[in-house]
């Protein structure tokens, strides 16, 4: 049993059984899942997902299924999901006429996710998403937020240097400003925010009360601009 690809080793597999054991087998092929370009779901592939919670988090796990191409949404709802038909057609009429919305990728991401790691994880899932929208941070832990910034830029700071560390130096420590003069006018247009909370004073000082659970800090300028400041050691 395997997928469509497999057909040529399921067949070579059952001559030999005829051959060495002159029995009859069986071989049974289902059709690959692919994606409207024609690449293959497998382990092979960039960026492939698995089920296993250790190799895809439950996050990434969401992220994967909420970047679906409108092109293949409507495909794997109806492989992947218990909606009905009439639920599944409403969902394509919103990619027709609201595609921005992601109506149809929302809940396939929300279905799958359950389905395969619960909702306790989807919920986990849902949280860690909204963060990415300037959600409020608190309530994650430090491996939560590394996943969810795992491509976002990050600087080490040694914890002695923490002493008189302010929110200027930590944007020019980041590299989101080049100057304290150019951080302290960034900060009263209110383009900051720190863990996701906007900041309105320059010379705040960040201790480490300010890093979630001590070790990490996010930094955000403007709407997209994302930086971590790590805790060495």
């Amino acid at each position: 049993m395997g997928g469509s690809d497999q057909w040529g080793n399921i067949v070579a597999g059952i001559d030999l059984i005829r051959r060495l054991r002159s029995a009859k087998a069986h071989g049974l092929v289902f059709p690959l899942v692919t994606t409207a370009a024609g690449v293959k779901f497998g382990k092979t592939e960039a960026g492939a997902v698995w089920l296993d919670p250790k190799l895809t988090s439950p996050y990434r796990f969401y992220q994967f299924w909420l970047n679906t191409d409108d092109r293949d949404a409507l495909t794997y709802l109806k492989f992947f999901t218990w909606l009905s038909k009439a639920e599944i057609e409403a969902l394509a009429e919103s990619i027709r006429t609201e595609p921005e919305q992601r109506k149809a990728q929302r809940e396939l991401a929300r279905h799958v996710t359950a389905l395969v790691h619960g909702e306790t994880e989807l919920e986990k899932a849902l949280r860690a998403s909204e963060v990415l929208f300037g959600k409020e941070i608190s309530g994650l832990s430090v491996q939560e937020i590394l996943e969810i910034f795992a491509d976002v830029p990050s600087t080490e700071l040694e914890r002695s240097k923490l002493d008189g560390f302010t929110l200027g130096d930590a944007l020019v420590v980041a590299g989101l400003v080049p100057s304290k003069g150019e951080a302290k006018r960034l900060v009263q247009s209110g383009g900051v925010s720190v863990n996701n909370l906007r900041a309105d004073d320059v010379r705040k000082a960040i201790s480490a009360s300010e890093f979630i659970d001590g070790q990490v800090l996010v930094l955000r300028k403007g709407a997209k601009h994302y930086h971590l400041i790590r805790i060495a050691g």
